[in-house]
């Protein structure tokens, strides 16, 4: 569906803009793809790594989300977005609260208006479990941002545009995240820093995470959040093989930490199907102005009422071998 098309992904210089690019013109030949974001060093960085024919059609616009009107100009005769771009550091942004809003939520809702006056076919924002149940700023505005996505399918009844949502866990071996943290203190001998030995979390490989939105686009109707199923991690025991000369260091809970993630809570379950390999929430609010209320969804049946997908209670766990092996992969 990709091929001949013109993509922008906003947040493009970062982990899974990356990803992203390598995963799209490995499968498909886009007329266009615009990598839209305000990090001009990392811009000039992948446009020296994406300069190869294979890459044709790559564009870099310098911008933030926050500026409708460049945001407008950028979305000129776009297909297809996927939409990355946000704040996400929970500890920063329980200190900077305004900052946090103005890209997660007023960029978002800049994002949505320019789509539809741009008249976008579809657009994909990429959630995370923090928004289910969150406990912490991050997580609070992507899930207005996550609401703000599923009515504004009402917004743009007047036009071809729809919205939808995708909701995974952690990235593995993303720019910040655990795993580099983690084998960086190794090598300096450096104990490892753990919240709570009770600790869990989601994962993902990047690349399952691009062809998982990859088939969503596919799939989407509009106003759906479409969650993959995914393995539980103990930190203790990803702590436990990387190797150090220390002992992990209990820490207690940062600001707006939580021990465990959801992905899907006890009152998404009315609104929640699933199949072998992913869940759908479809709408909890009616979308008068388009054909796309809930529906039968093919090859999903519905969950159990009270149903709810968390990091300590998921049945798929990675043992202590299978861990090693992703850490040795990556």
């Amino acid at each position: 569906m990709f091929n001949n098309k013109t993509l922008l992904v906003t947040g493009g210089t970062g982990s899974f803009g990356v990803a992203f690019i390598q995963g799209i013109y490995s499968k498909y030949k886009p007329k266009k793809l615009i990598v839209y974001s305000r990090d001009e060093y990392k811009q000039h960085m992948l446009s020296k790594m994406f300069k190869k024919p294979k890459y044709k059609g790559i564009r870099f616009f310098i911008g933030d989300i926050r500026d409708a009107r460049r945001l407008s100009s950028a979305l000129k005769n776009v297909d297809y977005v996927i939409h990355a771009a946000a704040l996400k550091h929970v500890p920063i942004a329980e200190y900077n609260p305004q900052e946090c809003i103005k890209t997660n939520i007023l960029g978002t809702q800049n994002l949505i208006d320019c789509c539809i006056e741009n008249n976008v076919k579809k657009v994909i924002a990429l959630s995370t479990d923090k928004a289910a149940n969150p406990i912490n700023l991050y997580g609070a505005t992507k899930l207005v941002a996550d609401k703000l996505f599923v009515s504004s399918n009402s917004l743009s009844a007047h036009t071809d545009t729809i919205f939808s949502v995708v909701r995974y866990g952690n990235v593995l071996n993303s720019r910040g995240s655990v795993i580099p943290f983690f084998k960086d203190l190794a090598k300096k001998k450096q104990p490892l820093p753990l919240t709570d030995v009770k600790m869990t979390r989601f994962f993902i490989k990047i690349e399952d995470a691009v062809k998982f939105i990859f088939n969503c686009f596919s799939k989407m109707h509009g106003g759906e959040i479409f969650i993959p199923k995914l393995p539980t991690i103990k930190i203790e025991d990803l702590a436990n093989c990387i190797k150090t000369n220390k002992n992990n260091k209990i820490v207690g809970l940062r600001p707006g930490e939580k021990l465990h993630e959801d992905l899907c809570t006890s009152y998404d379950s009315n609104y929640t199907y699933e199949n072998q390999n992913s869940y759908v929430i479809v709408p909890a609010i009616e979308l008068p102005d388009r054909n796309i209320k809930p529906r039968k969804l093919k090859g999903f049946k519905k969950v159990r009422k009270g149903f709810a997908y968390n990091s300590l209670t998921n049945s798929n766990y990675l043992d202590m071998n299978q861990i090693k092996r992703i850490i040795k992969n990556i």
